[in-house]
This record gives structure tokens, sequence and C-alpha cells, in this order.
């Protein structure tokens, strides 16, 4: 069988296997649809919960990111698992003793105030929109390589699957299909991961391999090897660090108390019956998600040595059917600056913006570009999504495992593309219009509420996978950075501090948004020429922002919350409630 006929065989079953669910898991009720009755099981919603957690950032993006960003890629690794320590230790049982459907829903009563509940809403909705910007352009990609499909169609055909089992099953559906979507995209990591492992070095223990001899004879070592590949074509050692320590720091930082404060990822700890199931759940979730993450940097070394080798000084009659394969979707180009046909990688870009084909095949039979060329030697533009992707095909593999690994990108992906869309429809129909401008909505208009907002938010969610502003990790880092100033903040203090009262909530998460929206926009958006370090703030770069962004905000709320009237006595009483994290009830409507 064909490879192109496995990776349909594998792509259409796993969606057969998604829809099914979907609908055997049809949500029946508002509390099926936001929290999936509240009787998950913790082992099940920590699969769930790792399948969410691990999106077309942590599936496709972050290998690609650390394959070309060396050492200094390590940021995402330590953020994101961190963050993650932190959100299931710090907030994740208090939250649950809570009780209730949404982050929203805990700032709204915490602070006494619709206002409150609006502007967290206004929060939500920016950080998810510009996370779930991310794993659709990530669906597009999967769909454009190994269906042959533009990116834009691959999008628009992703869209219709999630609209199936995350509109017709809601939470309920979405968490069983997120358990199928984990066991889709950790094998189909895993596999290859040691198949590579055994090729480049003997060992089929990816973790072992990244510290472990090249098998070609040479005696030198993984990192070894690739330091000195990256220095002989003019880059920086791929140990070494390019960047400031305090963009680092604020990078790690701000994907830390993002992570912390992400809706679609704290909503799962409100579908498991108890607090101590909160903490089991994500106690599990954490073992499924270092299955990943361990393996992660041995993938990124892997593939950055042999794209080396098998790319740099090759001539493109000679490339590799997979380069030919991934220029055909738009997302690999190569510019022969020095004309000799042979295609030299180099620090620098390849040519002066995204790149833009023309109908016109070059005299080697390469792709030609309206772009003008950039200075320096660079002649090859890769798209850092699709290096785990790609990996397979570059080391050979058989169909098969090239196959997986397209059913996994599009798990990662839709998994957590569909907790988003659903945190998104609650906060709009939950939220916003049952209790602020609807009290009185029955729960079947609720329902319908919930998924005509989760339609909306589809649509839009599409749009913004078909113009990106950026790679899948960075856009994801963006979403980090914009919860980290503006959710995070008002959780903690409404956790932490009795004295913290509705106006400087208000204050706080404004201010820091606001902060964090502009410095983002204007580098990434508005004005992307500037973005160099010479020009940021305090060397600190728009991934890394949210720090500045979630200080401000803290600054702003404690300040303010000092000025105004304390909080009324029955809001101490509740913090003390939140604050036991035992023997909390089934999410509760107040």
């Amino acid at each position: 069988m064909s490879t192109q006929m496995l990776i349909y065989l594998f792509v259409g079953a796993s969606f057969a296997l998604y829809i099914g669910i979907a609908l055997w898991t049809r949500a029946g009720s508002t509390s099926e649809f936001y929290v999936a009755g509240g009787g998950v099981h913790p082992v099940v919603n920590g699969m769930a919960t790792a399948a969410d957690w691990m999106s077309a950032a942590s599936f496709l993006s972050m290998a690609g990111l650390i394959a070309f960003m060396g050492y200094d890629g390590s940021v995402y690794l330590m953020g994101w698992t961190g963050g993650y320590v932190v959100l299931a230790l710090l907030l994740a049982p208090y939250l649950r003793k809570f009780g209730q459907f949404t982050v929203p829903d805990f700032i709204g009563t915490r602070y006494y105030s619709k206002v409150a509940r609006t502007v967290a809403v206004v929060c939500l909705i920016f950080v998810s929109f510009t996370y779930i910007a991310g794993q659709m352009r990530g669906v597009g990609i999967v769909f454009s390589r190994f269906l042959e499909v533009p990116v834009d169609l691959g999008v628009i055909i992703g869209m219709g699957i999630v609209f199936v089992y995350a509109v017709l099953g809601g939470m309920k559906g979405v968490t069983y299909t997120q358990v199928a979507q984990y066991c889709v995209l950790i094998f189909a990591y895993l596999v290859p991961a040691i198949f590579i492992s055994l090729l480049v070095t003997g060992n089929p223990v990816p973790q072992l391999g990244l510290g472990s001899q090249v098998a070609d004879g040479s005696g030198m070592y993984v990192l070894q090897k690739l330091d000195a590949s990256l220095v002989d074509m003019g880059f920086a050692a791929y140990t070494a660090s390019t960047r400031s320590t305090i963009d680092v720091f604020c990078i790690t930082a701000a994907l830390m108390v993002g992570t912390a404060g992400l809706p679609h990822v704290i909503v799962r700890f409100f579908t498991v019956p108890k607090v101590s199931d909160a903490r089991r759940s994500a106690g599990w979730a954490l073992v499924f998600i270092a299955l990943l993450y361990t393996t992660a940097p041995a993938v990124s070394a892997f593939a950055r040595l042999n794209f080396n080798e098998t790319v740099d000084q090759t001539r493109y009659a000679e490339a590799p059917g997979w380069f030919g394969n991934w220029e055909n979707n738009d997302l690999i180009a190569w510019r022969d600056k020095d004309g000799d046909g042979a295609m030299d990688i180099a620090p620098g870009d390849a040519f002066e913006g995204a790149p833009a084909y023309t109908d016109e095949r070059g005299k080697h039979g390469e792709r030609m570009l309206a772009n003008a060329p950039a200075e320096g030697a660079n002649e090859v533009y890769v798209d850092r999504d699709i290096m785990v992707l790609a990996n397979p095909e570059i080391a050979s593999l058989p169909g098969w495992v090239i196959a997986l690994v397209a059913a996994g990108g599009l798990a990662a992906a839709l998994s957590t593309a569909a907790g988003l869309l659903l945190v998104i429809s609650s906060a709009v129909s939950h939220d916003l219009l049952k209790r602020t401008f609807r009290p009185a909505i029955t729960e079947k208009g609720e329902l319908l509420a919930a998924r005509l907002a989760a339609t909306a938010a589809i649509v839009v969610a599409g749009l913004l996978g078909i113009y990106p502003p950026g790679w899948v990790a960075q856009v994801v880092a963006f979403a980090f950075g914009l919860a980290a100033s503006s959710l995070f903040p008002a959780i903690f203090l409404g956790i932490f501090t009795k004295r913290m009262n509705r106006e400087g909530a208000i204050a706080g998460m404004v201010s820091g948004l606001a902060f964090t929206f502009f410095y983002i926009a204007w580098f990434k958006l508005w004005n992307p020429a500037a973005n160099v370090p010479e020009n940021w703030l305090l060397g600190i770069s728009p991934e890394g922002i949210g720090v500045i962004g979630m200080l401000i905000n803290f600054v702003v709320a404690l300040l303010v919350s000092r000025v105004t009237a304390a909080p009324p006595a029955e809001i101490g009483e509740l913090v003390e409630r939140i604050r036991t994290p035992r023997g909390a009830a089934a999410p509760t409507e107040h």
C-alpha cells in the first residue's frame, strides 16, 4: 500500500473515531456541555488534560523551534512544564473547591461584580483566540502536506471536524475524544523518535540517544556533531545561548504563569467529582505530558542534524523527495543566489518577507519566488512548524510511520482547538448571557446559545488560522503572555488575598492586558521591522513581555484595592472556604 493511501487510512480512521465518540457522548444538559457532568475519572481526566495541553505548539512547533534555536529553545520546555506544575499544585485544588463552571464564574463571584466577570470574559476571549490561531494553523499545515490540499482549505476541513464533536458533544464529547487523541498523538510522537534514535545512535530510547555517540564511526556524540555542523555553516553552536539572561527568564516565567491562567486547562479540574480527584488527575496528566516533553529535545536535535546533512550543499536536482513535497505546499523554498544549483544553508534570511511563489519554475526545477533576495549566503527557507512532520520523511522511515505522524499532528491540534472553543462558547453563553444579560434563560436556551457561540468561535478561529501572526509556537507563546498579564493575577490574588476587591481586580486585568497586547501588536503586527533586541523594553522580547504585564497587573490591582472600599464580609468567608481544598461538591450555580 502506498504512503498516501496509508495516510488517508490512518487519518480517516482517526476522524471516524472522534466523530463516533462525539455522537455517543452528545451533551444533553449544560452541566454535560460545560464540565462533562462533573463525573470524569481522574485518570481519564489526566489523559484528556494532557491532550488538551499538548497542542499543535507542543507536537508540531516546539521541536521545530528548538531544532533551529538550539539551547535558546529550552525556554519552551522549562516554561510549559514548569507552568503546569504551578497550575496543578498552586491553583487547581483551590479552583476546584470553588466548584463553578468557568474562570469568569470565579472572578465574577469572588469580586462580586458583573463588570469584573465581563472583563474576565474579554481577557479570556483575547487569550483563547490568540491560542487557537496556532492550533488551526497547525491543522492547516498537516492537511496541506498529507492530504495534498492548500493550507487554507486544510484549516476549513479542520473547522468542520471540530464543529462536529465540540458543538454536539460539548465538554463531555471533547473529554472522551481527547483520550483517544492523546493515545494517537503520543504513539505518533514516540514511534518515529524511537526509529530515528536507533538510526542515528543505535539507542532505542530517544532521551538516552541524545547523549549517545553517533553511529557513523566518528566517535562524536550527537550534540558534538550538531555543534560542529552548525559552526561550519556559520551558526552559533547548538548548545550555546544567544538570548540575554533577562529575556530567557521572562519568556520562561511568562509561559509558566500564563499556563496557570489558561482557562481551557483550568476548566479541566471542574470535570472530576472531588478536590482529591483534581489533584490526582493533575498528577496523572503530568506523567502523560512528560512522555512527550522529555522526548522533544532528542527529536529536535535529530531533526536538525538530519536536515543539515540532507539539504546543505546538496544540488537541487538531487534533493530528496520530501524537499519537493514540502516546497509544493509552500512551506520550504530555495533561492539560488550564487547560481551554482546547490542549496546553501547559512545564517540570515534567504529572501525578504514570507515566501511569495510565482507560477514559474527555475532552471533547476525549483519554484520561483517574487521575493527580493536578502543579504547573506543563506538560500533555504523552511517553516519551523514542519520539522516534526517532515522528520520521518527526512529519515526515510516506512510509510505507515509517516501516516501515523500525520494522524498524530491532527490529533494534537484538534484536541486543544476543541477545548479552547468550548471555553469561548461557555464564556459567551454562561458568563455573558446567563450571568449578565439574561439570567432567566432556560437551560435549553443556554445550551443552544453555547452551541451557537461555539459555531461562531470556529469561524473566527479558522480565519485566524488562515492569517496567523507567526509560527505556531510563537503564537501560542503570545497567548500565554496575555494570560499571564490578565487572568493569572486576578485568580492568584482572589485566592490568597482577602483584601483584593473588585475595583483592584478590574483595573489590574485591564492594565495588564492592554500593555501586553499593544506591546506584542506593535512588534508583531504593526511594526515588525522594529522587532530587534535594541528596541525591546529592558531587552525583553514580545514572547516574554507578559511578565512585565503581570507585574503591572499586580501593582495596579494592589494599589487600587488599598484606596477603595474593602470587599464585603461574605467574600472573606468565601476565600476562607476556597483556601481549604477538601470536601468540594459538584459544580454548582450560585
